[in-house]
């Protein structure tokens, strides 16, 4: 039992510290609500459990084994926040966006996760320091990608409804245009990271 509560704290950390994924649910909440929202976190929630059922299963050592896969993995993710962050820089208050804005899919928040290295490296780790809570990889794979499905699923929601709230406060469309000029800043950020070497 001690050993599933440390589990649950570091997945839960680990899922509710500031990144490019709360800066989405964050936006997203703000300019879409929570129920629009819904694809993106249950996208970066699925991400984020297959994402360490694999790496309990021992897939990455392949990026570790193909450091092309690795750097292939980086452009693309890293273009993809590009992107997110231009389209989230020119987006003013809900109600100017009208219907040329649309939340993002549940592919999209997949995505998102996948390709982040720092998220492989997180779950890589959780998998080493985890692998003794369960008899074998298939049980600690179910394990850690079920305690990190739901993590991120209600840290996710905890940043969205945040933006939701943040939705009721701001009034003039310069200070929705601000705030996600800021949060478009704040995701281009989180890409440096990715290309620094621990």
């Amino acid at each position: 039992m001690q050993t599933l509560d440390g589990l649950a704290l570091f997945v839960l950390a680990a899922t509710i510290s500031p990144g490019g994924a709360t800066t989405l649910a964050t936006a997203s909440g703000m300019n879409f609500g929570y129920r629009r929202s819904l694809p993106l976190i249950l996208g970066i929630s699925l991400g984020l459990a297959c994402m360490a059922a694999a790496a309990a299963a021992g897939i990455e050592g392949i990026f570790v084994a193909v450091p092309a896969i690795q750097t292939a993995v980086k452009i693309a993710g890293t273009l993809y926040l590009l992107w997110l962050a231009l389209q989230l820089s020119r987006t003013g208050s809900p109600k100017t966006t009208g219907s040329v804005a649309s939340p993002t899919s549940i592919a999209g928040g997949a995505w998102l996760v996948l390709y982040n290295p720092k998220g492989w490296a997180m779950t890589t780790g959780a998998a080493a320091s985890f692998s003794s809570i369960a008899d074998g990889p298939v049980e600690t794979a179910a394990l850690l990608g079920f305690a990190f499905g739901c993590f991120a699923l209600f840290s996710l929601s905890v940043w969205c409804l945040g933006g939701q709230l943040l939705r009721r406060v701001l009034t003039r469309n310069w200070q929705w245009r601000a705030l996600n000029i800021a949060l478009a800043l704040l995701l281009v950020a989180s890409i440096l990271p990715i290309w620094i070497e621990p």
